[in-house]
């Protein structure tokens, strides 16, 4: 029998008094009776500011939880949002401790029975993980979504020792995203003290993330991977196959005892409310983990499958699906490869010899899509023939049968370059029939991380080495009559940053590796989403995406253009007015790597009771053979008066990148 719901309360901006006297702003929903009747907490700890930046999903999400008998707490980490202090890094030590200090917090309070769980989707799933491993005692449970176990290898910074350009994209955001000011209305006697403080200190993060270009102490901490045993809470982790941040599934699920994990066609938001569909009853999921582990009651999730994936069907490119064909299985989370195909001369099967030259435009991958899949635009990666005819490619014979993919796929390759410092990129494509190319999986490599992320070394021109590569994890059926494709090039823009040099790799040897999915085992079923209401807002500007390619018929330079502007709208409850638009340009010539330039510019909008603020954040990256240069820009505006500007300017020495 299902527990009746509960009456609840919102606290839109309670305050936790950190142990250096720093307010953190807290928004709560708790059943009205939990001080007669306490209940667990549930923290999402975020710096994406509950009074305005979360509150779409906040909605659809914590009150279902509450009415279910939790308090559900949003955070806004120190110096974002409402809370006092100022920002430092993401997941700084400061960051964790404070996190650390609030679930011993909650688990104090009158209404919490002493149990606390965390969830969180990107940040809140990262640092769920790396609060998680500090092991707070109430900390019994956790549900991650979108996250990672580490920070160089698997996040927006590196790829394969490879510099993605989502380290400024992303860097770029947070400029933006923490200099905003705190809402007026709940701050009247300081507000303005308080967001000039936190412009002061706001740091320009892609300075601090490019000074760390190997994977040094600075990217252990917070990585879990150091230490999976630390993790003592019970962990349910999530993902999609349409987002970046995918592999740390399996990895949690093989490392993490009694953890589950699941992934579906998704990109970067919750299940319930996620594209493309099929979306799940996600909620109905957690509520289930939250009442076994939290409360003790026996719901049956120890007998879950450890690991559900998608199986999606394979389909003609998009960069953009609503929906995705397919179905749910139980896989392995370290899935054996059990077919193998080797590279011939243009083929993919029998072994045969070959030489092979890589060299491609510096413009290669521009089908590849974001590197995060997140704001429901045309972000994914499109048909793949325009990148192929700039590739190696090896193809397969037509499948005699459908092929189901479940895992990581690994490429191994025996090479030569004639630089010592050079990088490659491998997709794994499906051809189908007519010849378009849908994009399955891929990876890359910076040739000089060889050996190793913390012991990088240049190659040596003209000798051969022999790599082997993981592409990301992929649920993925061929169908019967189609072909699979390797493709190689030295280059991946807008992806990630060319190698200094233009140069020439040389293909001897090579061999693709699957893990096959048998079909065997039950099939996950998933309850449809549920949700508590939405939302309730004006429109004073609709959302409007944009992703278009420019080339320069008189230069040659060709340019990725997205103009994304997240409209503006009025919070119907407590009135404040939020808007924002994002510009980014990602340029290059196809024959010179020193050519390239990304700039970005945000506009930030916040209103209240007739007063304007507003910040304008720029920045811009470019490099020569031996060092990236960095500019910025921070403008602040109440009622378009300027009260603050500062600007960061820096360059930082490439290390075998």
């Amino acid at each position: 029998m299902k527990n009746a719901l509960r009456t609840i309360e919102d606290l839109p901006d309670e305050g936790i008094i950190l142990s250096d006297g720093t307010r953190l702003s807290v928004r709560i929903w708790r059943p009205l009776d939990a001080m007669d009747d306490p209940v667990p907490a549930i923290l999402e700890y975020l710096p994406y500011r509950k009074r305005d930046g979360t509150c779409a999903r906040d909605a659809l999400t914590h009150p279902y939880m509450a009415r279910h008998g939790y308090a559900c707490v949003r955070v806004d980490i120190r110096g974002n949002g409402d809370s006092e202090g100022v920002m430092e890094d993401e997941y700084s030590p400061r960051e964790l401790a404070d996190g650390v200090e609030v679930v011993n917090w909650l688990a104090a309070q009158p209404w919490c029975s002493g149990s606390v769980g965390m969830m969180g989707i990107s940040w809140g799933g990262f640092n769920g993980l790396q609060i998680a491993a500090l092991a707070p005692e109430p900390l019994k449970a956790i549900i991650t979504l979108c996250s990672t176990v580490d920070r160089y290898a698997d996040d927006i910074h590196y790829k394969g020792g490879c510099l993605l350009n989502e380290n400024m994209g992303w860097g770029a955001t947070m400029w933006a995203y923490s200099s905003r000011p705190p809402d007026p209305a709940l701050r009247p006697d300081d507000w303005r003290e308080m967001w000039l403080e936190r412009l002061r200190a706001e740091p320009f993060l892609p300075d601090i993330w490019l000074r760390h270009q190997t994977r040094d102490a600075y990217w252990r901490h917070g990585s879990v991977c150091e230490d999976y045993a630390a993790i003592k809470a019970k962990v349910l982790a999530i993902g999609g196959w349409g987002d970046a941040y995918k592999n740390a599934v399996p990895q949690i699920v093989a490392n993490i005892p009694g953890s589950k994990g699941i992934v579906g066609p998704w990109v970067h938001k919750y299940p319930h409310f996620a594209a493309p569909e099929p979306r799940i009853g996600f909620l109905q999921e957690a509520l289930r983990w939250w009442d076994r582990w939290l409360k003790g009651v026996p719901t049956g999730v120890e007998d879950d499958p450890d690991y559900s994936v998608y199986l999606m069907d394979g389909v003609r490119p998009k960069s953009w699906y609503t929906e995705r064909p397919g179905r749910w299985i139980t896989a392995e989370a370290e899935a054996p490869v059990s077919h193998g195909l080797h590279l011939g001369d243009g083929t993919l099967g029998a072994p045969a010899a070959f030489e092979r030259l890589v060299a491609s435009p510096q413009d290669t991958g521009a089908a590849g899509g974001e590197y995060c899949a997140i704001w429901l635009g045309p972000e994914m990666p499109g048909d793949q023939r325009g990148d192929d005819a700039r590739s190696a490619c090896w193809d397969s014979a037509p499948l005699s049968a459908d092929m189901d993919i479940a895992g990581a796929p690994v490429v191994t390759l025996t090479l030569t370059s004639d630089r010592p410092q050079a990088q490659i990129a491998v997709r794994l494509n499906h051809v189908h029939p007519d010849g378009a190319s849908t994009r399955i999986t891929w990876g890359v490599l910076n040739l000089s991380h060889r050996d190793g992320h913390d012991r990088p070394a240049p190659l040596t021109p003209g000798q051969a080495v022999t790599i082997r590569l993981a592409l990301d994890h992929i649920a993925y059926r061929v169908p019967k009559g189609h072909r699979l494709r390797v493709a190689l090039s030295n280059a991946y823009w807008p992806m990630i940053w060319p190698a200094p040099q233009a140069g020439r790799l040389v293909v001897t040897e090579g061999r693709l590796d699957l893990p096959c999915h048998d079909g065997a085992g039950p099939a996950r079923v998933f309850p449809p989403p549920d949700a508590a209401e939405p939302w309730q807002i004006e429109t004073l500007r609709p959302d409007a995406h944009v992703r278009r390619t420019e080339i320069d018929q008189v230069t040659g330079r060709v340019s990725l253009v997205i103009e994304d502007d997240f409209g503006k709208r009025r919070d119907l409850d407590h009135g404040l007015i939020a808007g924002a638009v994002a510009r980014e340009v990602w340029s290059i010539h196809p024959d010179d790597p020193l050519s390239a330039e990304g700039r970005c510019h945000w506009t930030e909008e916040v209103e209240r009771d007739g007063m304007a603020l507003r910040t304008e954040t720029r920045c811009r990256m470019w490099s020569d053979e031996t060092t990236f240069f960095l500019s910025a820009t921070l403008e602040a505006y109440e009622n378009d008066a300027l009260i603050f500007e500062k600007r960061h300017e820096t360059d930082i020495p490439r290390t075998h990148l």
